[in-house]
């Protein structure tokens, strides 16, 4: 709780600094003069707001990199000289509140908020209820799913805070876009096309999860296959970001990026599955693992169909969108029904292989989530392909006010 209310006030400050025009528009640059800051108010008897800042003035040019080099390396000593005196049982718990904070300073990275812990409360709801049943494990019991809660909860929250960053990156392309000269230089490696720093916020993700691997690592969890999941994260965001940017500017957009997109956004599933298999040292079940992927795909498309015109206003990755710029207003509906087709075949399939108990839950699962979705309680819902928009700037513009680009 405690930890909650300092994040909270550090975005209150960051908050203020945008309001008096003292924001960087860097993630770790405004988070550090929002330390900075909450360090120069906090209560104090015998330092006036002026003498700080006196202060503050008269031995900044004292303090150069090396002295910070030198003062990290003697704290850094004196913190293990801490941790090595502490009792064994305490000891991870402890060297994650050492090294997490440090990881903060000096790392790109998305800081867990309330407002994604709340968020990340129904897609953890909906794991819960649709993936405990492939670990035999109860979802009625709330021994199971407080056992394993707060690492689920903090993976899913951490992973959500990154996505926050980069749904503000994208709305940002339609609120104030910029020219795209710079933006065809970012490309290396055969990586998505990422923009300039006017027509994008920073945000380095592949830096970002850094720290949420340490946290697993620490804790004995880490894998390949999470790793690998984790990576595929990166990928399937530097793809939303390359096919927005795309759609925006009126570039080509090729099918195969978007496939692969689709298929990479449950990646936060797949991780919080492969941690539950961790957490009760239970060996993958890749058969369970390749029919969910599939059932994933299905969801997502769904999704899409349902928050089409919510995507398009917020310029956000939606496979009827990127299906309308490669295949056309006309022609859209049919190809995007043709692939919902073949999913559903392979989904049908794998349902047949695995045991027919779990096979009944689950495809009761997915009609009690499509009634509460609002339709019908077939398991995807009756697949009702909205009409699409042909001139996403007029849609935006007379449905947000937002100037087209």
């Amino acid at each position: 709780m405690e930890e909650l209310q300092k994040l909270e006030k550090v975005q209150r400050m960051m908050s203020f600094m945008e309001a008096r025009g003292l924001s960087t528009n860097r993630h770790d640059s405004d988070r550090f003069l929002a330390d900075f800051l909450l360090f120069m108010v906090q209560p104090s008897q015998s330092l006036t707001m002026k003498k700080r800042c006196d202060l503050v003035s008269e031995h900044i040019k004292k303090i150069s990199p090396t002295i910070l080099e030198d003062a990290v390396l003697y704290v850094t000593e004196d913190s293990q000289q801490l941790y090595a005196d502490i009792p064994p049982s305490s000891k991870v718990d402890y060297k994650l509140n050492l090294q997490l904070p440090e990881l903060n300073r000096h790392k790109n990275m998305a800081n867990i908020g309330l407002d994604c812990m709340q968020r990340a409360n129904s897609t953890l709801e909906d794991f819960c209820r649709s993936y405990f049943m492939f670990h035999e494990m109860d979802v009625n019991d709330p021994r199971a799913i407080f056992k394993f809660l707060p690492v689920l909860s903090f993976t899913e929250s951490y992973i959500y805070q990154l996505d926050t960053m980069n749904e503000r990156s994208l709305l940002s392309l339609t609120s104030s876009p910029e020219d795209d000269t710079n933006v065809s230089n970012c490309m290396h490696d055969g990586a998505s096309n990422l923009g300039s720093e006017q027509s994008f916020s920073d945000f380095p993700i592949s830096e970002s999860f850094d720290p949420l691997v340490d946290v697993l690592r620490c804790q004995g969890l880490l894998t390949e296959r999470i790793q690998t999941e984790l990576q595929r994260g990166y990928e399937y965001w530097e793809l939303e970001r390359k096919l927005c940017h795309a759609l925006t500017f009126k570039r080509k957009i090729i099918i195969e990026d978007v496939m692969r997109a689709v298929h990479l956004k449950s990646f936060d599933y797949r991780v919080l599955n492969l941690l539950l298999y961790q957490l009760r040292n239970q060996k993958v079940n890749d058969l369970h693992m390749e029919f969910l992927s599939i059932s994933e795909f299905l969801v997502e498309v769904s999704d899409d169909l349902y928050d089409y015109e919510g995507d398009v206003r917020e310029n956000s990755f939606n496979i009827l969108r990127m299906f309308v710029a490669i295949y056309g207003a006309s022609t859209a509906p049919a190809m995007l029904a043709k692939c919902i087709t073949e999913a559903e075949e392979k989904f049908e399939h794998l349902s047949r292989a695995l045991d027919p108990e779990l096979s009944l839950r689950y495809w009761r699962r997915c009609e009690e989530a499509s009634r509460e979705g609002g339709s019908s309680g077939h398991a995807f819902g009756m697949w009702s392909i909205p009409p699409v928009i042909i001139d996403e700037d007029s849609f935006r513009l007379q449905t947000t006010g937002m100037s087209p680009v």
